[in-house]
């Protein structure tokens, strides 16, 4: 209960995504975290289940479920679930989902030597490309995406954590990622901005081993006119649209910004805009890239 007696919302997160992603591990976390947990709750038991939690007076008031594809129906019903959901102002739901590569996925599943589930006779690739179908839309209502390919259990434990813990701040997170196009682009990406026509730190010989955390590297970047048109564009476009996605709803936002390689140009912008966003939002920054060239030559 609240300091006026009254009942504060139930925190629902519904954890759901690509089978392989993570999902076993995510919902460890939220248990550690002091979630009430459950794993494969069918979707015409929620709301039901979730009555039964309010009855209980604020004593579940964090709840994380697992909910697995199973079938198109599956989906419907999620869905309406979540619609009358969004009406209700004694529980706030969240969808967290968990994605991750094909190629990432495929060596999973021959690690653990597991089937898919929608292609159990099937090589794994043919069952991972018809779930990615079948999930595109419960993808587009998620308002937290993580992508997997390159996290370690812990590490995407503490992802979890960061994000989940009581004592993190509550709120709207901008977070700008940085990356190269030669690796691929993020897939847990919102927005994503192409800036390899900006000149290149790169080919100046002594900039090449630096990175755009350099301030050497950040001052060649920063000093062209293109580079400051763009930004301001950028900045506008931004101040304009961030607002909006808040209101929403979503409680991330995943700005990525990427070069070729994600070394110089990407890393030096994407610190640039989460400085000018951090007076108003609560700004993460990331560069998934920025040390794979030094990784790629050990």
């Amino acid at each position: 209960m609240g300091q006026n007696g009254a009942m504060q919302p139930i925190q629902l997160v519904i954890i759901t995504g690509m089978s392989g992603a993570g999902k076993t591990v995510a919902i460890q976390s939220f248990e550690d975290l002091g979630f009430f947990c459950i794993d494969n709750l069918p979707p015409t038991l929620l709301p039901k289940f979730l009555e039964l939690v309010k009855e209980s007076g604020n004593k579940m008031n964090k709840v994380a479920l697992v909910m697995d594809l199973r079938s198109r129906d599956f989906f419907d019903r999620l869905f309406t679930a979540l619609d009358e959901l969004a009406e209700q102002a004694w529980v706030v739901p969240q969808i967290l989902f968990l994605d991750a590569q094909d190629s990432t996925l495929v060596a999973r599943y021959k690690e653990t030597r597991r089937t898919h589930p929608l292609a159990p006779n099937e090589p794994p690739l043919e069952g991972i490309r018809l779930e990615r179908k079948l999930l595109e839309e419960l993808k587009g209502r998620a308002q937290i995406i993580y992508d997997t390919t390159g996290l370690k259990p812990r590490e995407l434990r503490e992802k979890i954590i960061r994000q989940f813990s009581s004592h993190a701040q509550s709120g709207f997170t901008v977070n700008v990622m940085s990356f190269g196009f030669k690796y691929g682009i993020p897939i847990d990406a919102d927005l994503v901005f192409d800036v390899r026509f900006l000149p290149n730190p790169h080919y100046i010989e002594h900039m090449r081993p630096k990175t755009g955390l350099d301030d050497e590297v950040s001052s060649y970047v920063l000093k062209w006119g293109e580079t400051q048109k763009f930004l301001e564009k950028l900045i506008d476009l931004l101040s304009f649209m961030l607002p909006y996605y808040q209101r929403e709803g979503k409680s991330q936002l995943v700005i990525a910004i990427g070069c070729t390689g994600g070394q110089h140009r990407s890393v030096a912008l994407a610190e640039y805009i989460a400085r000018h966003f951090s007076a108003d939002y609560k700004t993460v920054v990331s560069h998934r890239d920025m040390e794979r060239r030094k990784e790629t030559h050990r």
